[in-house]
């Protein structure tokens, strides 16, 4: 898996609108990993630029906004027990929606964040809304699987009214075109600034929920189970929903909103591989990554001359995929173990 992975990345760094050879291409990137001297032509130019400033960081970034969106899908269906939620059925979505719209549209934190605003306080709102989401849900009891459900959706239906009542009032439509455009996702910002943060942020997550893998399984047999065992899944539940919630801010404030990843990557993974988060977690990270790679090349190559949103098209690629394969196979919580 690590090699098709390698594989996409060599292969979709060829793509783009820009009319480059592949020999010219892999010069490139030949340069700048080992500078050699034949190869100094390429140091820079307009397809130096093209290659390493623009096609390989934006590639890099769909590895690491693949696997954690995959990641964070795997934790939060194992947190409300439902094979069908995703990184944002807490609310943390409709959080950083708000946030973004709060950004966009009233300029909310331009002053104190400057040029990168609207991402951080996208990061703020799902971060926020992950709180809220915990401190309802243990109003009146300890928080369980569906409290937290139901919670995060009642949350979400907030947060998106108040989107739309700021859009309605607003009046503005190049923001609403902005606001649009950014909760549809895009990799275009990446640079290889901002790359090592976001990897280090996935690669931490990843590791840190490897070491939970036996946490994860019980929360898969229930509270019930689980006490019986001696596990009490009350806080550790609360500690994964911060944990995803961060991970999707991050990501959030990377790419802007980019659904269905967390969905039907964990669904696939778990169909092949059984429920053992110690074979799914790794798995889904990797399978995760190799599709946005080649989901990013589709949105640069699909219009000629034009970008297609990444969000909008995963939804058009993913649903009919998750439709066949809901009816193509039997499949339960895991499919088979």
């Amino acid at each position: 898996m690590n090699t098709l992975v390698v594989f996409s990345i060599l292969v979709a760094v060829t793509f783009g609108s820009a009319a480059i050879s592949i020999k010219d291409v892999y010069n490139v990137v030949l340069y700048e990993l080992f500078h050699f001297d034949s190869l100094s032509e390429f140091a820079k130019g307009s397809i130096h630029d093209v290659v390493w400033l623009i096609r390989l960081p934006r590639i890099l970034l769909a590895v690491a906004v693949g696997g954690g969106l995959s990641i964070c899908g795997i934790i939060m269906q194992a947190i409300v027990k439902n094979p069908l939620a995703d990184p944002y059925i807490m609310g943390i979505s409709s959080g950083a929606s708000f946030g973004a719209t709060l950004a966009i549209l009233l300029g909310v934190g331009v002053v104190a964040f400057g040029s990168n605003y609207v991402g951080i306080v996208a990061f703020m709102g799902a971060f926020f809304v992950s709180l809220i989401v915990l401190a309802v849900a243990n109003v009146g009891g300890r928080a369980n699987s569906i409290k937290l459900l139901l919670t995060g959706y009642a949350v979400s239906m907030i947060c998106s009214a108040l989107s739309s009542v700021i859009v309605y009032f607003a009046n503005n439509r190049e923001g609403m075109q902005t606001v649009m455009f950014w909760l549809m996702g895009s990799l275009g910002s990446a640079s290889w600034v901002r790359l090592p943060v976001v990897f280090g942020v996935v690669i931490g997550g990843v590791f840190f929920f490897m070491t939970q893998t036996r946490t994860l399984n019980m929360m898969l047999l229930g509270d019930e189970v689980a006490i019986t065992l001696g596990k009490d899944l009350h806080r550790w539940r609360q500690l994964y929903l911060l944990v995803t919630s961060l991970l999707v801010g991050y990501i959030v404030f990377s790419a802007g909103m980019i659904g269905f990843v967390g969905l039907l990557v964990p669904h696939c993974v778990r169909m092949f591989f059984g429920t053992d988060h110690k074979k799914v977690i790794p798995v889904a990270v990797l399978v995760g990554a190799i599709f946005l790679i080649w989901a990013d090349v589709l949105s640069r190559t699909l219009i000629p001359g034009s970008e297609l949103p990444i969000g909008l098209l995963i939804s058009l690629i993913g649903a009919p995929v998750f439709m066949y394969l809901l009816v193509k196979r039997s499949y339960g919580f895991g499919g088979r173990n």
